[in-house]
Order: structure tokens, then sequence, then C-alpha cells
């Protein structure tokens, strides 16, 4: 029986896609990362990048989807539940796009109430994958083990994202708006009159020093 989980990284920078990802795990991988896996917040980047390398082994499949701060923004200014739907239908996507069929996913929930979450997510999934059983959890990273490997698969790929970003434009430290370093990016990026493409204009701190400005 085949079984997946489904988190993401990047929901709450200003700066920098969010990732969504989704590990499809058997028997015998589940087993090879219980008691390893675990939240990847809770995680040394070295741990991490050890864990992401045995997961990608064990791993029956891993799917990984990476929105762009420009379909964060259409997010929250058109879907009616903003962020939450966006990543319920990114989820629903990444199940729908898995090459093997699963019988449950199991997703960590932005909404405090998990089943409303659960019902977005099936909603959006595929004609084909209306059999799937989708169940949702808050801090499911701390219960399912699926879940924790796609915790650390989404992190360490949006590590190496902001990474890829830095080449380009910069060192804007974390991108989270209680970053000092991220606040004085952007700051220097609206004297300049140029708020690059990696920026979440949708974000309350982008507005707020456009106001103070």
């Amino acid at each position: 029986m085949l079984e997946a989980g489904v988190d993401e990284a990047g929901r709450g920078p200003v700066i920098g896609p969010l990732v969504v990802a989704c590990v499809v795990l058997d028997e015998e991988g589940l087993a090879a990362l219980r008691g390893l896996v675990r939240d990847s917040k809770s995680l040394t980047a070295g741990a991490r990048l050890r864990l992401y390398s045995l997961i990608q082994r064990v791993a029956v499949e891993v799917g990984i989807r990476r929105v762009d701060p420009e379909e964060v923004d259409e997010a929250v200014a058109n879907l009616e539940r903003g962020l939450n739907e966006l990543e319920a239908m990114v989820t629903a996507q990444l199940v729908g796009g898995l090459r093997v069929a699963v019988s449950r996913v199991y997703v960590d929930s932005p909404d405090p109430r998990p089943g409303r979450y659960a019902e977005i997510v099936r909603r959006h999934l595929p004609a084909s994958r209306r059999d799937v059983e989708v169940v949702a959890a808050n801090r499911a990273e701390s219960i399912f083990p699926h879940v924790a490997a796609a915790s650390v698969v989404a992190k360490v790929e949006r590590d190496r994202a902001v990474e890829e970003l830095k080449r380009v434009y910069g060192d804007f430290g974390s991108g989270y708006p209680s970053d000092p370093k991220t606040r004085r990016f952007l700051a220097e990026a609206l004297r300049r009159g140029e708020i690059p493409p990696i920026v979440r204009r949708s974000w309350r701190t982008l507005r707020g020093l456009m106001e103070q400005g």
C-alpha cells in the first residue's frame, strides 16, 4: 500500500517562492524513515541534507512544486481562502500528477479546522484521484512520517531556490519580514523604484515600507 505526505516551506517570507513537496512511501520506505524524520525547522541544515538524500533513495516518488511570488500575490488577491486555497490547489496538483496510485495522502493543515482544509484539497483533486483519502492535521509533520519527509524536502528545495536568487539579486537575508537585512533590501529596492519579481507585493511588510517612504 502506497501513501503520501505533503508539506510546504516558505509560506511566511516576503521574498522568494513557496515550495510544496509530496513524498510517496511504501512500507519499506516508511520503516527506513520512522524515527529519523521530523519537522524540518527543528533540524540543522546538515541534518536536513542527509535526510533529504535518504528520502530520495527510499521514497517511491517525490514531487516538488515551486510557487513564485506572482502566483502567491494572485492567490491572496483572488482566491476565496487566499494562500490556504492556493496551497490546497498545489497539493491536489502534486497528488494528481503522481505516476503511482496512492490510497491515502496526509497533509499539514494551515487551517485551524483541518477537516475544512482536507475538503478543499479533495475538491481540487482531478477526477482520476477522487478515491484518494485525504487526512489533514495541524502540525502533521509531528504525527506522520510521510509529512515530516515532505517537510524536509520542501525546506531543502526552498533553501536552494533562495541561494539561487541571492546569486542574481544579492543578499536579502532570510526573506522573512522580521529579518533586518530583508527589510533593508526592500527599502533599498523601493528607494530605487525597482521592486524585483522575487518580492511578494501583497505582504504587509512591503506595503508598510511603501507607506513609510
